[in-house]
């Protein structure tokens, strides 16, 4: 089934391991067959790995657009979510780290990268706070 990708002006993407860029006007690809495609929403730097879900994305990361260094980067997915996991309670999140690892086991790398964007909203409702609420709070001690 060929993937319709609609891009913006400018709009970075990785194709197979090459690195492109859309020109000045809003462009359409159709691609007719396999291929491993991330748009430049979808990357990340390693240097943005910088919290646990975002450290369990980027070696999911790392496989599906380096499938020959795999096996490298399977071993830190799989500590970084050992870890994960055993620090959260949540059965909802608990449940989208089984499917994350289900889909890494079967190479469905793109799946599994999608997946754990849900992990970067769960993290970020329990690592958020207001100050507003957090001051109020001091008041009652």
């Amino acid at each position: 089934m060929p993937l319709k990708l609609s891009l913006k002006p400018g709009e970075k993407f990785v194709l197979n391991g090459a690195v492109l860029t859309n020109g000045d006007k809003r462009t359409s690809l159709v691609l007719q067959n396999k291929a491993c495609i991330l748009r430049e929403r979808d990357i990340m730097q390693p240097e943005d790995a910088n919290t646990p879900a975002r450290r369990i994305y980027f070696p999911i990361m790392m496989m599906y657009l380096d499938g020959e260094e795999a096996e490298n980067y399977y071993n830190d997915f799989a500590l970084r979510m050992t870890e994960f996991m055993s620090a959260i309670r949540s059965r909802a999140a608990l449940a989208v780290c089984v499917d994350i690892s289900r889909e890494v086991m079967a190479g469905g790398y793109y799946r599994a990268l999608m997946q754990c964007k849900k992990l970067f909203e769960f993290e970020r409702e329990r690592l958020s706070y207001e100050p507003s609420r957090l001051s109020a709070n001091a008041a009652h001690y």
